[in-house]
């Protein structure tokens, strides 16, 4: 059976072999800029497209629900409302990997002119993004939807765009510890992502759940052999899984295993003989593919089948197999001495080291997901912490629901954080400013900057990963991880130190990620554990 549509203008005739829009699309139109996040979830938002000048998420949306229609994706939006997107995310720093982007552009260009904070917040309610922080995001789409606005004028707080590509992609590189492209095509999801680079016709491999990979001629047959199906959201309170050791201690901080969020799920595609393509594209991914199983995978089927073969990984098969940071227990006493218990992970405790010499540190077996320290800031953001806690508590109480922190990161750069809390204890205000030596790109610095403080924000307050008895993660959907949403995300104040003449450009991300940690728990009067959870979403 076919289906008759219009994909961006031009009648198409497309097979129904019962999958989703989402997979025609892809694999038989072979566009790419609807990007398969968590499907078939409906949750990421990163496969919007427009029916009938609708937003659809297109991986729930059955192929033959949009027989006659039309369907539009970001490459046949209107080329005047998709240009004014492009340009306002682009001058406010709205887009880092690109991976969402493409979904976000559908959806806000379906939007009447004159859209407010208010109605873009209500928009992305439907979306992800773990780069930005939003801030960025809801500025850009305010931008370029208002009409009295330049569609690329800055919002509040948002400096100019700069002219200069190479200084923008060194401070992105920099804080994202890969080297990224900056610019237009990375709006529009053409950032060369692993899925969307491969050959056509090559074969496609999935996790069978069992230690090996089921391969065929499609994603979807592929899933089909391994009889894939949507995760879940368990409900189930999270809690640290280990003990805080037992001693008279000044301080205590017990944290649970935390998922990276990253938007792009693993994926890699080798010939025969070759070399796999690395699963990083145009994102870091915060560190949590380092050891990405996709690439290994491609290699070895490759060549096992004789043929080109894209490994790819589901998002259930992100959290189940995808590396965690690892969930800590710790005591310290008012010198800064003290035990800090954390999951067995290589490279630990010389990251806790780095920050808290006084802390010694206890490696314990947990049954759990994998854990990596090269996760963002790993074992040293928690020892910076706990430090920062206890200079607070030597001034004296903070003002109620209001905190000041400063960290430098053992790299270098240094970040001072101020974050405001609600009796409910929600933020409501994050000032940071950056000591990052030369900026390169203000709009780029300001914008990882924004995002290191978001995460930050909710790995302290509602941040964390259910596992059972087995240790398997149960929350295996992307709304039950905790990340704050747009509207949820306060606003986010940047401030940028002179620096000295010739100083060098230095990383800052990570030391806003543990400076706003920090001044949030302060200023949330330093509560044992997290995720606190205190009236935030989850």
């Amino acid at each position: 059976m076919t289906v008759a549509l219009t994909v961006d203008g031009v009648a198409v005739d497309l097979d129904d072999t019962g999958g989703s829009l989402l997979d025609a699309l892809r694999d038989q139109l072979g566009v790419t800029s609807v990007k398969d996040g968590c499907s078939p979830q409906g949750q990421c938002g990163c496969c919007t497209v427009l029916v009938d000048g609708k937003p659809r998420v297109a991986c729930v949306t059955p192929l033959r629900r949009v027989a006659g229609r039309s369907v539009t994706t970001v490459d046949g939006l209107p080329a005047g409302r998709r240009d004014a997107l492009v340009d306002a995310f682009v001058a406010h720093g709205a887009s880092q990997c690109g991976f969402c982007t493409p979904g976000i552009l559908c959806r806000l260009a379906a939007h009447e002119d004159g859209a407010d904070v208010v109605a873009v917040e209500a928009s992305l309610l439907a979306h992800l993004c773990r780069c930005t922080g939003w801030r960025t995001v809801v500025d850009a789409g305010v931008a370029a939807l208002d009409p009295s606005r330049s569609p690329a004028a800055p919002g509040p707080g948002s400096p100019a765009p700069t002219a200069v590509v190479d200084g923008a992609e060194r401070r992105a590189a920099m804080e994202g510890g890969v080297a990224q492209q900056v610019g237009a095509d990375v709006v529009l999801g053409r950032g060369g992502f692993s899925a969307d680079t491969a050959p056509r016709g090559a074969l496609v491999a999935v996790p069978d759940g069992a230690g090996d990979w089921a391969v065929a001629a499609t994603l979807q047959a592929a899933r089909a052999l391994v009889g894939k199906v949507q995760g879940r959201r368990s409900g189930q309170r999270v809690h640290p899984p280990i003990e805080v050791p037992a001693g008279e201690w000044a301080l205590t901080l017990a944290t649970s295993w935390v998922e990276p969020g990253y938007l792009e799920p693993d994926a890699s595609w080798c010939e025969p003989g070759g070399e796999p393509s690395s699963p990083l594209a145009n994102g870091g991914a915060f560190g949590a593919k380092s050891d990405s199983p996709a690439p290994a995978a491609a290699r070895m089927l490759a060549d096992r089948h004789g043929a080109t073969v894209l490994a790819v990984l589901s998002r259930e098969d992100v959290v189940r197999l995808g590396a965690k940071r690892p969930p800590v227990a710790a005591g310290v006493r008012a010198d800064g001495t003290g035990v800090l218990r954390v999951a067995r992970t290589p490279g630990i405790a010389e990251a806790v080291a780095s920050a808290g010499p006084g802390l010694v540190v206890q490696e314990v077996d947990v049954i759990g997901p994998p854990t990596s320290a090269q996760v963002r800031a790993a074992g040293w953001a928690e020892a910076a912490v706990l430090l920062a806690g206890l200079r607070a508590m030597r001034d004296g109480p903070p003002p109620a629901g209001r905190a000041t922190a400063t960290v430098s990161a053992p790299a270098g750069g240094t970040a001072e954080a101020t974050v405001t809390v609600n009796p409910e204890g929600l933020a409501t205000a994050v000032e940071v400013t950056v000591f990052a030596g030369a900026a390169l790109d203000e709009v780029v610095l300001r914008s990882y900057v924004t995002g290191a403080a978001h995460m930050a924000l909710g790995w302290v307050t509602t941040e964390g990963l259910a596992v059972d008895d087995d240790g398997v993660p149960e929350d295996l959907t992307i709304r039950s991880w905790g990340i704050l949403r747009a509207r949820d995300t306060p606003p986010v104040a940047v401030h940028l130190a002179q620096a000295p003449a010739g100083a060098p450009a230095v990383a800052v991300s990570d030391a806003t990620f543990a400076a706003v940690a920090a001044a949030t728990w302060i200023a949330l009067g330093l509560p044992p554990a997290w995720p606190t959870s205190r009236g935030a979403p989850r």
